[in-house]
């Protein structure tokens, strides 16, 4: 049995649908209130076991933990709590944890712009690796899912995107990706005790990457650079919180014609290339297309 923390999110969905497909006996957590995954696809051998509780609280997750040989560790999902709840499995028989981390893990916390968003992937990673189990830490670059956050609504209303940092250069990396080599990490033995970087397969400029996603819905998109005090005040506008925003910004200066490390890892561990950001795109083409 394996336990999926996050489950419903970008990354534990396709996790949850992988492992199924894989023949694995899943249990999935989500909080009160909060939607289940999605049932299994038609001709999985089981469906899901959807369970209540709080990873950031352990305890709610005690009666949960019988029979679980395997945890799927969210960083957002446990927070502070990631020791606690990797202890609390250990001392239930769970064998192995896979810790989801991110690729600026080694960075100081305060050049973390995510931790202001709730999560602690140095807490994960430290919890996964001190635990005294079979361990892995995933260490993922910027989700390619972030362009929908940013660009969407704009590309939904026109041909013209306005943003900071025209030239900054990600290595957008498909969640599916993530979600594939998490549940190789869950099933398999050959990567115990890695800490793995995963990137998409190129390094691409936020210019780049509006101009791909216009090629893939059919309309030429242009990015139009702008100060970045204007682009915090539009997306605090939007609801996005100010901490998180400037702390973005500020990466953004700092590593602002820096080239990003592209790494091989996905083609290494799943024996096929890493989604491109442009399949990404064809992926989500509607959403940045339809009337909202």
């Amino acid at each position: 049995m394996i336990l999926v923390t996050g489950a419903t999110g970008v990354i534990g969905r396709p996790l949850v649908e992988l492992l199924v497909q894989a023949k694995a006996r899943v249990r999935a957590v989500t909080r009160a209130g909060a939607p289940t995954p999605d049932a299994p696809a038609a001709g999985a051998p089981a469906p899901v076991e959807v369970v209540t509780g709080d990873p950031s609280r352990p305890e709610t997750l005690a009666p949960h933990l019988h029979g679980v040989t395997a945890l799927f560790l969210h960083p957002r999902a446990a927070g502070d709590a990631a020791a606690d709840l990797v202890a609390l499995a250990a001392e239930h028989g769970v064998r192995r944890v896979v810790a989801l981390a991110a690729a600026n893990i080694d960075e100081p916390l305060d050049h973390q712009p995510s931790r202001l968003r709730g999560d602690r992937n140095k807490e994960a990673e430290e919890a996964a690796v001190t635990s005294g189990l079979e361990w892995v830490s995933l260490r993922p670059s910027s989700f390619a899912v972030n362009a929908l956050t940013g660009w969407a609504a704009q590309i939904r209303a026109g041909d013209v995107v306005r943003g900071p940092y025209a030239g900054f250069r990600e290595t957008p990396i498909d969640e599916r990706d993530v979600a594939a080599v998490a549940a190789h990490a869950l099933l398999a033995d050959d990567v115990l005790r890695q800490r793995i970087h995963l990137t998409g397969p190129q390094a691409l400029t936020h210019a780049e990457m509006v101009e791909t996603i216009g090629r893939v819905i059919g309309r030429p998109l242009s990015y139009v650079e702008v100060p970045p005090e204007a682009a915090v005040q539009g997306w605090v506008a939007r609801g996005i919180p100010e901490p998180f925003v400037t702390a973005l910004m500020a990466r953004y200066a700092r590593d602002l014609g820096r080239p990003p490390r592209v790494s091989e890892e996905v083609a290494r561990i799943l024996g096929r290339p890493a989604y491109g950001f442009a399949s990404w795109a064809e992926e989500h083409a509607a959403e940045f297309t339809r009337t909202m």
